[in-house]
């Protein structure tokens, strides 16, 4: 006896691609108007439909920007995620996601502003949209954990305190580099090639021991 094949529902089929095409015009128009420059009438306008088309798929424009919140952040999460994956465990695994953060937030400077520098007055994102951030502060906490097992970190950078450090140490030198080198990829320029470096202090700010020493990093 056949087993019947189930047919895709083409209508949603189609709204999905729709809904996919309102957020890769949307991310356009920010990459170029800035992040508080989109609005729906110009994702109408680009994507050859009235403005109140758009409202079939998102009720207002704070929920395309949940939407891109998600979409951005998921990808990011998949970026730090498989670099992590493959170095050393422990402290290198930290520092090289935290690199391929870098280098996608550079590639994509109007999602990242979005997603780490929050610049659209009144937006929240919503729980569902956030939760990627989340999964990314963990891999993160992870990583700390293990470099504390392996002893290259003191027991003190298991703990929230430490991914407030690195948060300051990577979002510094992105913030710096963003303002003044836009167009510089990452590891080039003033800015981003000192990540490394900064890295390194995490040792001395979290040492092992009680004489404050911590086993130097590799290259």
């Amino acid at each position: 006896m056949s087993v019947p094949q189930i047919r895709p529902d083409r209508r949603a089929l189609r709204r999905q691609q729709t809904i996919a095409e309102i957020l890769d015009i949307a991310v356009d128009v920010m990459t170029v108007e800035g992040v508080n420059g989109l609005s729906i009438a110009e994702i109408a306008r680009r994507l050859g439909v009235q403005p109140p088309s758009l409202y079939k798929y998102f009720p207002s424009l704070l929920a395309v920007y949940d939407a891109l919140f998600e979409r951005g952040m998921r990808e990011h999460l998949e970026v730090l995620r498989a670099a992590m994956a493959d170095a050393e465990p422990g402290l290198e695994a930290l520092i090289t996601g935290l690199e391929a953060s870098g280098r996608w937030c550079l590639e994509n400077r109007a999602l990242a502003q979005m997603l780490f520098w929050r610049p659209i007055p009144g937006f929240e994102p919503s729980p569902e949209a956030f939760a990627a951030s989340v999964d990314m502060v963990e891999l993160q906490r992870a990583a700390l954990a293990e470099a504390v097992r392996r002893g290259e970190l003191g027991p003190s950078a298991d703990d929230e305190d430490a991914v407030f450090v690195i948060s300051v140490f990577i979002s510094g030198v992105l913030t710096m580099a963003i303002a003044n080198e836009p167009d510089v990829r990452w590891g080039e320029g003033r800015f981003t090639p000192h990540f490394r470096r900064l890295m390194r202090t995490l040792p001395t700010l979290f040492p092992v021991g009680d004489d404050g020493r911590a086993p130097a990093l590799g290259p």
